[in-house]
């Protein structure tokens, strides 16, 4: 078995706007967009540097939201502070501010919109998993 591309399919309430949202927030930008007879999208998929995700309209078919904290979409970025800012300009809500942590990092965590939750980080620090083990051990008994 070969695995040739996996990627995030975010489904949402407003597909248009989410992919307003996330050229905002992360300079996303659109790479194909097709949608059905009654141009609800069905597909959008998006890229930001070597990111690559979709979104879609919701629909019967697609099962009902289990809300924020479900999944955690983990974003790197080179300034996590100031994507945390834009997301929070175009609508996103702070779960967890941008802070340095001990385990190697400068994150935080957002909720978008459309109900998905972001982490967005950046590597602070190059640790050794034995070292990033004792630091979050230690930094959360």
């Amino acid at each position: 078995m070969t695995v040739h591309q996996l990627y995030p399919r975010l489904v949402v309430s407003d597909a248009d706007a989410a992919v307003s949202f996330y050229a905002a927030a992360f300079g996303a930008e659109l790479v194909e967009r097709y949608t059905d007879g009654s141009g609800r999208v069905v597909h959008a998929l998006l890229r930001a540097g070597d990111a690559v995700w979709a979104i879609k309209d919701g629909d019967d078919v697609d099962p009902a939201p289990t809300g924020p904290g479900a999944v955690i979409i983990a974003l790197y970025v080179d300034d996590p502070d100031a994507v945390a800012a834009a997301m929070v300009d175009g609508g996103g809500r702070v779960v967890f501010e941008v802070a340095d942590h001990p385990y190697g990092e400068r994150g935080g965590r957002i909720a978008d919109p459309f109900g998905h939750a972001w982490m967005v980080a950046s590597r602070s620090e190059d640790l050794d998993p034995g070292q990033i083990q004792q630091r979050t051990a230690a930094a959360y008994p």
